[in-house]
Formats: C-alpha cells, sequence, structure tokens
C-alpha cells in the first residue's frame, strides 16, 4: 500500500507534464473520440464531479464548456478530457476594449489550469456572428493570440462559434456564402484563422433543417441513413445533410480567402422530445449515433474526403431552464444521470 501511495504524487507529476506539453507545444492530436457540450442551464444537474466521472465512464474524451465555470474547471484537473472553453457573450465588449480585460480573463480562467487540464479551443463567443457583438470577436480573439503566443502556448487554438444561420446562402454547398452582415466581420476572423491554422467552430444542426421543411428534405437524409446520394453538386455527391451543411461553410470561407481553414464543429444533435413526431426517442438516439460513427470514421465530407472533422454533441443533459422557444430534450442524458437512449 506504501508502495502504491508513493506513486500517487509521480501520476499526477505526469498529468500535469502532459497536458503542459499539449498546450505549449501542440504536438498531441485531439483525441479523435466524441465531444459533448456540457450546458449547466439547470437547477437539477448533478454534481459537476459526478458528470466529469460521467464522461469518463463513457468514454467521452472531450468537453465543450459555454463558459469558464470554475467548478467544472476544478473536476477536471487531472482527467485527461480535452476542453474547449468558451467566452461568454456579454463579456465581449468589456474584452474588446481592454488588452488588460482579456490579460485578467486569462489569468483567472486559463492560467490555474494549465499543468492540469489541455484546452484545445478558447472560443470567442457563442453564435454572435451576425449579430450586433459581432464586432468585438477579431479584437478580443487577437488580444488572447498575444498571451497565448506569449506563452508559447501553440496547443491552445482561439476561434468562434458560428451559427447556420451566418450563411446566407447553404445550397447547394458549392454555393456556399456568408449573408452581407455575416462577411463584413468574418472576413476578418477567416484572414485571422488562415494565419494562426486555427479552425472556425460551427454549429450544425440537419434536426432544424427537417423540421422546418419535411415535404423537401428527407429524413433519410437529416438522420445518415441514405443509402444513395441524395444531393448532386457538380462532381460531388451527399448522402447526408450533414456534409451539405459542413461543405456549405467551408464554400463560404473560401469566398473570403479561406480556402485552407479546417472547421470542428461545435455542436450538432436530435432532441428527443419537445416537437412532437419530429423529437422521439429513437430518432434522437438514430441521429446521435451516426452522427459519432460519421465523425469517429474520418470520412471527411465530399469537398473534404478524408478529413477529420472534430464534433460535439448538444447537450449532456436535458436541462430545465433553458431561454423560451429553445428545445428543452436535446441530453444525452437525463438529471439522474441516466441515459435519455443508448448511444456510446
Amino acid at each position: 500500500m506504501q508502495k502504491v501511495m508513493a506513486a500517487v504524487p509521480w501520476v499526477a507529476l505526469i498529468l500535469s507534464f502532459v497536458a503542459t506539453i499539449h498546450n505549449h507545444i501542440g504536438l498531441v492530436e485531439a483525441s479523435a473520440d466524441i465531444g459533448v457540450c456540457y450546458g449547466m442551464l439547470g437547477d437539477d444537474l448533478p454534481a459537476v464531479t459526478e458528470v466529469v466521472n460521467l464522461y469518463k465512464t463513457n468514454g467521452i474524451g472531450k468537453m465543450r464548456l459555454f463558459d469558464p465555470n470554475p467548478a467544472a474547471l476544478e473536476a477536471l484537473r487531472g482527467k485527461e478530457i480535452d476542453v474547449s472553453l468558451g467566452i461568454r457573450n456579454e463579456d465581449l465588449p468589456q474584452l474588446a476594449g481592454s488588452v488588460d480585460a482579456v490579460n485578467s480573463w486569462f489569468a483567472t480562467n486559463v492560467e490555474p489550469y494549465l499543468n492540469d487540464i489541455v484546452f484545445s479551443y478558447i472560443s470567442v463567443g457563442n453564435e454572435v456572428i451576425p449579430g450586433s457583438l459581432g464586432i468585438y470577436v477579431l479584437p478580443v480573439m487577437e488580444s488572447l493570440q498575444k498571451i497565448l503566443d506569449d506563452r508559447n502556448l501553440a496547443g491552445i487554438k482561439v476561434s468562434t462559434v458560428v451559427p447556420g444561420s451566418a450563411l446566407g446562402v447553404s445550397f447547394p454547398p458549392s454555393s456556399g456564402e456568408f449573408t452581407l452582415e455575416a462577411s463584413s466581420v468574418m472576413s476578418g476572423i477567416v484572414a485571422f484563422l488562415a494565419q494562426r491554422g486555427s479552425p472556425l467552430l460551427i454549429n450544425v444542426y440537419p434536426y432544424f433543417a427537417y423540421a422546418s421543411d419535411p415535404v423537401n428534405i428527407r429524413l433519410d437524409y437529416a438522420q445518415f441513413t441514405a443509402t444513395s446520394p441524395v444531393v448532386k453538386d457538380g462532381e460531388l455527391s451527399y448522402y447526408n445533410l450533414f456534409d451539405a451543411a459542413v461543405d456549405s461553410f467551408l464554400a463560404a470561407m473560401e469566398k473570403v480567402g479561406g480556402a485552407n481553414v479546417d472547421v470542428v464543429v461545435s455542436e450538432s444533435g436530435w432532441p428527443s422530445d419537445g416537437n412532437g413526431d419530429f423529437t422521439t426517442p429513437e430518432l434522437a438516439g438514430t441521429y446521435n449515433r451516426n452522427f459519432l460513427k460519421h465523425i469517429t470514421s474520418k470520412a471527411g465530407t465530399p469537398k473534404r474526403p478524408g478529413a477529420y472533422i472534430e464534433g460535439y454533441i448538444f447537450a449532456m443533459f436535458n436541462e430545465n431552464q433553458k431561454p423560451e422557444g429553445v428545445e428543452q430534450h436535446f441530453g444525452l442524458f437525463h438529471p439522474n444521470m441516466q441515459p435519455v437512449y443508448p448511444v456510446f
């Protein structure tokens, strides 16, 4: 027993060293498994330590945090779960106006954890483009990047999360183009990402497209279950709406100078309840299992075959304090940590 106890500090030291190497040098590739978004908008959710253990138990190697929750970050120390960390939308104006404020944000929310947590991304805002907060994104990204450069933290990539509504044209995929409002800020952001070798984080929801137009959008196309091409775009054939959406973003970035910028799917999912026959546990389970299979197969998309596109399922739990009008049942697990349907 004494020998085991004596080994514990060495294990902690090794984990700390691995996290530091990853964060600093960026030589360690992101784990090729699936990520899951950890939303915390609920008053009946389990303690963060239990949630982190639930990630580990189910082999979920990546977590997206929408804001730097101190309890969650503490619970993640040494757990070998890659973290994508978000900056709250409401903090963007203040941060954009003050380099000192960005330094303070980093010193509080990232620096104390660098030796114990692998940070994959810091996302500057969530779905603020297009919108009035969009102009603040790039200045904050640039300030954050300077901090990372000064500390040789090349393993942490700075980006922002963009919704499908940033695209003015999405069909066919090769015609993908940002809206006029979005392109006014996206051109600068994409140039930044291209220069730094960082990806754009995109939210992709075939569910919303299908639910809004079930007459023209086939269910099998939305759920990865079509067995023959559904959409032809020049030489490219599309079997699923997910690939088409991703390639629309890639085409849009090409049009503003980002031909070599990669994407990470920061959210995708299907609700199990809340919208009649469109939202059943069976449909949600089928989508998320196929999404997981598609991501981990590294099949890429028709535009970029064989490319590894990292992906995060939304979300870990059914949360009971979502903003009005938002589906409340995207969770993989109930608050009691029992699965809503089998995925892992």
